[in-house]
């Protein structure tokens, strides 16, 4: 089997040329993982909106870099194809910049990170208070294999 990837975008980002670029790299991600017949969709957004979902979701009156909203349910689409509904990610392209400035690492690199951690958090991951740091190597199981992945994949360009 495989893998199903919907990837979209808030309106007000105009046209994304390297909307499928992401989709493939999940997918790519996907296989490294050996995570098989799932569905994930991803949405990219604004500060605004990524705030107003923080706000909502998790009581936190600020925009982030990532959510993810994991379900995990199984289904059977029209062609009678089992599936998982791992869940949803939303990526503020906005905290991305941020994020990349911060960390003193290109956009594209800021990005894989983002997506692997999305992908990682909707099978089950959880990170604890860990998070990326400058300077600071990683110790959390989540967090060390982030990194492993995203090393796998240091030659992909998405944007």
């Amino acid at each position: 089997m495989a893998n199903r990837v919907i990837v979209s975008a808030e309106e007000s980002l105009g046209e994304l040329p390297w909307l499928e670029n992401a989709e493939k790299f999940v997918l790519d991600v996907l296989d490294r993982l050996e995570f098989d017949g799932e569905e994930i969709s991803v949405f990219f957004c604004q500060n605004e909106m990524i705030k107003e979902l923080n706000k909502q979701y998790r009581d936190i009156d600020a925009p982030t870099d990532i959510l993810s909203f994991e379900n995990g349910e199984e289904y059977t689409d029209e062609q009678g194809e089992k599936w998982i509904s791992a869940g949803d990610m939303i990526i503020s392209l906005e905290t991305l910049a941020e994020n990349s400035a911060y960390f003193n690492v290109d956009e594209n690199e800021e990005f894989k990170r983002l997506l692997i951690h999305g992908v990682l958090h909707l099978n089950g991951y959880d990170h604890g208070d860990e998070h990326i740091e400058n300077g600071v190597v990683p110790t959390d199981p989540m967090i060390v294999l982030q990194e492993s992945v995203l090393k796998d994949f240091s030659e992909i360009k998405i944007k």
